[in-house]
């Protein structure tokens, strides 16, 4: 028999799990003893000091998963929320805390709705799930390490779903079909240091520096792609570290970010920012060293019978057709897309990462039932 959990009592108690990358701090074994009430398989997966979870129910196909991560940023400073962080307490309305919105309320609402489901009988497949500690963080031992793990055994999953809070401002007013890529550079100009009085005995590397940062901040990278925004390049750090007045000093440095879409490789976008530290360093007494690290490369999921489910999903229970878009940051999908084709919905994400990060009870019962009614209509489409 199975009993049906309530999402609201299981997102408090993950809550109340300070779960800040990398610790754990007891949230992955919340969440496994639920799923091994409901008759799951649950296989922790440790990566360095990261633990993952994978859990999966049935053996037979199609296999649907849900993918989210139980860890979550710092709270910031303690003593301006208005309740505590990790108290998972609700008040008016409001169930307040850090993950409340990103994304234990998700991950809350997912396992309360297979709860239903399978309460009324077993479905035509599997369900699983897959959830890290290590999306917040660097996002190394995580989601990544474990598709990377399930591939080489062979696993299949068919479809996957992101608990992210993919909603902008009202429930299900929007799901995530696609993400552009990420690209960091870390560009250091090392020169000669010397006295100000004396320029021809020294080699400034500030001048080289601001110089190839403004060409690559007015290169146009591209005019957009279908379904995406144009690609932007953002310099998000300047360092010299300098105390001295009358001192030229022998190094700078700047970090940088490309978010880029579909007309884009990370490799193509890191071989151009090295030719173009290569043609700065020209004439100059010094180096100019590039180091780039590729997060992640865009994706899109076309619209498909898939696309049409979660939709159709959310249209019943809110009465809203979801916007399909490729806006915002990037997610742990970026990773998943090599196992199957995946979207993210989620949660209304106005205050995730904020102080009094905080989301309404009743859109939380509300996100389990759309989830819910998407289970039951996977499983019609596609068993």
């Amino acid at each position: 028999m199975i009993a049906r959990i309530d999402p609201v009592d299981l997102a408090q108690a993950l809550i109340r799990r300070p779960s800040v990358t990398p610790a754990d701090a007891g949230a992955m074994s919340v969440l496994e003893e639920a799923l091994n009430g409901l008759g799951f398989t649950c296989r922790r997966m440790r990566f360095g000091e990261i633990e993952n979870l994978y859990a999966r129910r049935g053996t037979d196909g199609p296999n649907l998963c849900f993918a989210g991560h139980t860890d979550v940023v710092p709270e910031g400073d303690a003593a301006a929320w208005r309740e505590g962080a990790f108290d998972g307490r609700i008040v008016d309305g409001m169930l307040h805390g850090r993950g409340a919105v990103d994304m234990k309320g998700g991950i809350a609402a997912f396992v309360a709705a297979v709860s239903a489901v399978l309460a009324a009988g077993p479905v035509g497949g599997s369900l699983s799930l897959l959830v890290t500690g290590d999306e917040e963080g660097p996002a190394i031992d995580g989601t990544v390490k474990v598709v990377e793990a399930l591939l080489a055994e062979g696993e299949r999953i068919d479809h996957c779903v992101v608990g992210e809070p993919s909603s902008a401002e009202q429930l299900g007013d929007m799901i995530k079909v696609g993400r552009r890529g990420s690209v960091n550079g870390w560009i250091t100009v090392e020169g000669r240091q010397g006295h100000v009085a004396y320029p021809q005995r020294a080699a400034n590397p500030i001048p080289v520096l601001v110089n190839l940062l403004a060409r690559l901040q007015a290169h146009r990278l591209d005019d957009g792609y279908p379904e995406f925004q144009p690609s932007n390049l953002e310099v998000t750090d300047i360092a010299v570290g300098n105390p001295a007045t009358n001192v030229i000093p022998a190094q700078a440095s700047a970090r940088l970010n490309i978010r880029f879409n579909p007309t884009h490789t990370g490799a193509a976008l890191a071989a151009w920012l090295q030719s173009e530290c290569d043609a700065a360093a020209e004439g100059f007494d010094g180096q100019v060293k590039l180091r780039t690290s590729i997060s992640g490369e865009a994706f899109y999921t076309q619209p498909d019978r898939f696309i049409e489910v979660v939709s159709d999903a959310v249209a019943a229970v809110t009465g809203r057709t979801p916007v399909l878009s490729t806006s915002g940051g990037t997610s742990d999908a970026r990773f998943i897309r090599a196992l199957c084709p995946v979207i993210e919905l989620g949660l209304v994400g106005t205050t995730m990462h904020m102080v009094d990060e905080r989301t309404p009870v009743a859109e939380l019962r509300a996100l389990a039932e759309v989830y819910e009614l998407l289970i039951r209509r996977y499983f019609e489409a596609f068993a």
